[in-house]
């Protein structure tokens, strides 16, 4: 069997490591992840300046604010997709999500909106998975359920903003029993990976049940064109994956079995967490309300669990802070306008003002608040128009532009 690309194991290493993998993430420092640590233990790139130059000479475009913050800080042969377009050659984006809440957060939106400002900048196809079989394995929930969280969080993604024209979503009990050719390349991955292989990438047990165990196949399929010959023709198109960090296991294992079948690897970039309202040693979790601000918060929910939870940087006391200022690398509110706030120069002024002591903690709440809000009420008032009707469209299984 070949050797799986980057670190095999992708779990702790020693007890000074964080904690990352698909189900689980846990920081060791009030900072947060260490992600620079992260790159080197999953054996990918740093997503640099260089590589951005590269980004907006090519497209033409000015990198998203999550490029340039170091948001989306790693990746897998982004180069090579940078040279597929300006060849004037296609490929396609394969995100995804595992319903587990009624709701989403706004930490799941980071991928979203990114991978919606990259489909709008390459003009290419965009397929998303939504594992709800994944959490029937995980968690104690039940089929129907499962399915049912699927179709609320695919309203969820659409009110993003994506068009049916060049997006296709599917849920993966309902679908892959309609799509041979997304079976059949399940079982190809299905007979590259040795059971000892996915112990050593997942972590998987003697006690895991056997469903854990296939799961990593479905996940990777989407990443062949050849999985969707409804859209593709039967045309082999790379891909490229925007994601979290914590689903690089799956990718790792799926571009290790992509040059055994002689497919494409599917190319990666890599988001960070958008940490918990509590502090920046968790993400943001859907199953803790207290922890995250959710896509249907209203503003009095968000402006109270801002108030409330809000890990500060900030002194003790005011005379203190204004001695020593506050630290923006545990503040929270500073660490969400990070990714919510698009004016890199107001942001820098806001740093320097926080770690000079004269704005207050509770001040940087209220600018956190006023950010956060209005992105949540725009959002809302799309999540409304999107109807049943409107989110089978997606569904359908057809041909999209590419």
């Amino acid at each position: 069997m070949a050797e799986l690309e980057g670190q095999v194991n992708n779990l702790s290493v020693n007890e000074d490591d964080d904690f990352v993998d698909p189900w689980n993430v846990a920081g060791k420092s009030q900072t947060g992840i260490d992600y620079d640590k992260l790159i080197k233990r999953f054996g990918s790139q740093k997503i640099d300046e260089e590589l951005i130059q590269r980004f907006e000479k090519v497209t033409g475009q000015k990198a998203h604010h999550f490029l340039r913050r170091g948001i989306f800080f790693s990746h897998r042969d982004f180069h090579i997709i940078l040279n597929l377009h300006e060849a004037g050659k296609k490929f396609y984006l394969y995100t995804g999500r595992g319903p587990s809440s009624e709701s989403m957060h706004i930490g799941h939106l980071i991928p979203f909106i990114f991978t919606k400002w990259l489909q709008d900048v390459f003009h290419v196809p965009l397929i998303i998975q939504l594992t709800d079989d994944e959490k029937v394995m995980w968690k104690d929930i039940k089929i129907e359920d499962a399915r049912q969280m699927a179709f609320n969080n695919a309203k969820d993604i659409i009110a993003v903003g994506f068009n049916p024209s060049n997006t296709f979503i599917f849920n993966d009990l309902d679908f892959i029993g309609q799509c041979p050719a997304f079976y059949q390349n399940m079982l190809r991955v299905q007979k590259c990976v040795t059971f000892n292989q996915v112990k050593g990438i997942f972590g998987f047990g003697d006690s895991d049940v056997i469903g854990k165990i296939t799961f990593p196949s479905i996940e990777a399929a989407p990443a062949f064109s050849t999985s969707l010959p409804f859209i593709f023709e039967n045309k082999v198109v790379p891909c490229l994956i925007p994601c979290a960090i914590d689903q690089d296991p799956y990718f790792r294992m799926t571009r290790d079995v992509a040059a055994r079948l002689k497919l494409p690897k599917p190319a990666l970039l890599h988001a960070s967490f958008l940490p918990a309202l509590q502090g920046a040693q968790q993400k943001m979790s859907a199953s803790d309300p207290n922890a995250s601000i959710f896509l249907n918060d209203t503003p009095k929910q968000i402006k109270n669990k801002i108030n409330k939870y809000a890990f500060s940087g900030g002194q003790a006391t005011v005379e203190e802070h204004r001695e020593k200022g506050g630290n923006t690398d545990v503040d929270i509110s500073y660490k969400y306008l990070t990714f919510f706030l698009e004016d890199d120069e107001k942001l820098a002024e806001i740093k320097k003002s926080y770690e000079s002591g004269e704005l207050l903690t509770g001040e940087l709440k209220k600018l956190a608040v006023e950010t956060i809000t209005p992105l949540i009420q725009d959002y809302q008032a799309r999540r409304v128009q999107v109807t049943d009707d409107v989110m089978r469209k997606f569904f359908e299984i057809r041909k999209i532009d590419v």
